[in-house]
């Protein structure tokens, strides 16, 4: 193969939309992609999706892992290293404040919304301390973002981002600021998902255009 200084098209520029699912996923209960149909619109038409609308700072994955070392008496510096843990991270801000997204952002649980904002009540959002013993809620994420390909064919191209277990571990700050928007910055941990023991994937698709 002959020398080149790079793919241009292999760039990646842009932001994702981020979905939430009511529950935890798996390979088998993913919604399935659609010809034809971008998985931004698959997932909006899906009841089983929350669309956190605009973020902000953008998406981030983190994978950490950690390796133990084996030290000899023979050289200065470790002779090998092992695997012995692995995390991996998703971070954004959500920049629309609503209680839906800040109900995400804390880990709650549905039953703690309540209400709506037309009537007398107003929409409630339940503080709960929770109780001992009581399991974190964990839930799954999407992302879709722009993928990697000629300028002419990137509405065609997507890259979607999926953790089957993901679980908000950070602290939130609710602000109200004369000169600053008010969002939630939030931090998924993923969790391995039980049978292929995978956090998730990333796929690179292209669907056609639909006029």
């Amino acid at each position: 193969m002959a020398y080149s200084r790079g793919t241009s098209t292999n760039i990646i520029v842009g932001a994702a939309a981020l979905f939430v699912a009511d529950t935890t996923l798996t390979p088998g209960t993913m919604a399935a992609f659609v010809n034809g149909e971008s998985y931004k619109e698959t997932l909006a038409d899906n009841a089983a999706y929350d669309n956190v609308g605009y973020t902000m700072n953008g998406l981030e994955m983190q994978f950490q892992p950690d390796f133990g070392e084996v030290q000899v008496d023979q050289i200065l510096d470790v002779a090998k290293l092992y695997k012995q843990g692995m995390q991996v991270s998703v971070a954004t801000a959500f920049a629309e404040a609503t209680l839906e997204n800040l109900l995400l952002a804390l880990a709650g649980n549905n039953d703690d919304l309540t209400g709506t904002k037309s009537s007398s009540a107003g929409r409630i959002l339940n503080l709960s301390a929770g109780d001992i013993g009581e399991c974190p809620v964990e839930r799954g994420i999407v992302a879709v973002g722009p993928g990697t390909g000629d300028c002419e064919d990137s509405a065609a191209v997507e890259r979607v981002y999926i953790g089957y277990r993901a679980l908000s571990i950070e602290n939130v700050t609710v602000s109200a600021k004369r000169d600053e928007a008010s969002m939630f910055e939030v931090s998924f941990r993923l969790l391995p998902e039980d049978t292929s023991g995978a956090y998730g994937k990333i796929i690179d698709r292209t669907h056609t255009v639909t006029s």
